[in-house]
């Protein structure tokens, strides 16, 4: 298989191209520190060619549940280093994805139950499920023009955090209505000043925060995430082509490791598709109603680096879109969730195990770290 072969970066050459994708497993301590658990989990999945952390916050000012990661502290960065390490002594390769959720963060997790930030004042649609049942997105704050310049400094000491603890990248979240999609897209930022207006300003938070990252660590130790059809909290984009060119050129002349896109293969039927991509059993969505542009040939075009795809992708699909070009390697999330060696079951033609979706967030080692592997 294509998928199973190395991949060379700039600065790593990964074992084979399947990733694991970020998932938020909600595992960690009261102060968002990672616990032990999470390094086990972690190994146990080196074999994939890269690892890519769950979302962490880079600021308490972001905050969803108590137990989601954050690398802010001197604290967590200690406990960070443990889970690289394990990761590092089986063989793996592992970047952190850094983000900030901006409006979607909760005031009751806030420090003095402060208002969330953003580039404008919108609410997100949805919110946080909670024992007591769903606590909605409040209203954020417009962040005033001379605070914004501290949230990228927040990024950039988390990537040093990142890179003290061992990591071997990191990967910066410009995906999923975050904080940073949302100063990119003109739904949600309708600011007047140097971060918004035109798209050349609208990018320019993002731009900022990958440029101080790359004096920091590296341009080729940066991946940035991007969700181009995301729409799931309201987040809109007039002109989705537009803003995602420019930004694909960009991030290409700064020479990062890779760009990572949420770019499925979108329903069998949608003509818009490639034939051999209509083609497949699997009907995998790329939008709300599937019906949006395939937009992995603009990546393509104007990134010159390494294209990892993620989707709702199988062996097959993700075979596919390597083989013949489209993607350089596909990362996988709730495949691995309960296939700890997804890699051998891909090479094996094995059958996947089921994931438990009641543990998702459950905590403890149940459906986190007893899944079986095929020689266990």
């Amino acid at each position: 298989m294509r998928l199973l072969t190395p991949l060379k970066t700039e600065s790593l050459t990964l074992r084979n191209r399947v990733v694991l994708a970020p998932l938020v497993r909600a595992r960690c301590d009261d102060e968002r520190a990672p616990t032990p658990i999470m390094g086990e989990y972690y190994a146990q999945r080196a074999s994939a060619g890269l690892l890519i952390t769950e979302g962490t916050h880079v600021s308490p000012y972001s905050a969803t549940r108590k137990t989601a990661a954050g690398h802010h502290t001197d604290r967590q960065n200690e406990a960070w280093k443990h889970v690289v390490s394990r990761v590092h002594e089986a063989g793996g390769v592992i970047f952190q994805q850094l983000y900030h959720v901006g409006r979607k963060a909760i005031s009751e997790s806030l420090p003095g139950g402060a208002l969330p930030v953003a580039p404008s004042a919108i609410a997100a649609n949805g919110g946080i499920p909670t024992p007591n049942g769903l606590l909605p997105f409040p209203t954020p704050r417009a962040l005033e023009s001379d605070e914004i310049r501290g949230v990228i400094a927040e990024f950039h000491k988390a990537v040093r955090y990142a890179a003290k603890a061992g990591f071997d990248g990191v990967e910066l979240a410009a995906s999923s209505g975050f904080l940073i999609e949302q100063f990119l897209k003109d739904g949600t930022n309708l600011r007047t000043d140097a971060y918004g207006g035109t798209l050349e300003k609208r990018a320019r938070f993002l731009l900022e925060i990958a440029d101080g990252a790359a004096e920091i660590i590296g341009p080729d130790r940066i991946g940035v995430r991007l969700t181009p059809h995301f729409r799931a909290d309201g987040i809109e984009d007039s002109d989705t082509i537009a803003t995602y060119t420019y930004v694909s050129k960009e991030l290409s002349r700064r020479g990062l490791a890779y760009l990572h896109v949420q770019e499925g293969t979108g329903r069998d039927d949608n003509p818009r598709l490639p034939l051999h991509l209509r083609q497949l059993d699997r009907k995998i969505m790329i939008g709300p109603s599937g019906d949006e542009p395939f937009l992995a040939p603009l990546f393509r075009q104007h990134f010159s680096g390494p294209l990892i795809l993620n989707g709702n992708y199988d062996a097959r699909s993700a075979e596919q879109v390597v083989a013949d070009g489209t993607a350089d390697a596909v990362s996988f999330g709730r495949m691995y969730i309960s296939n700890p060696d997804l890699v051998d079951r891909f090479r094996l033609n094995a059958q996947l195990a089921e994931p438990d979706t009641a543990t998702y967030y459950s905590g403890g080692a149940k459906g986190y770290t007893d899944y079986p592997t095929l020689t266990a």
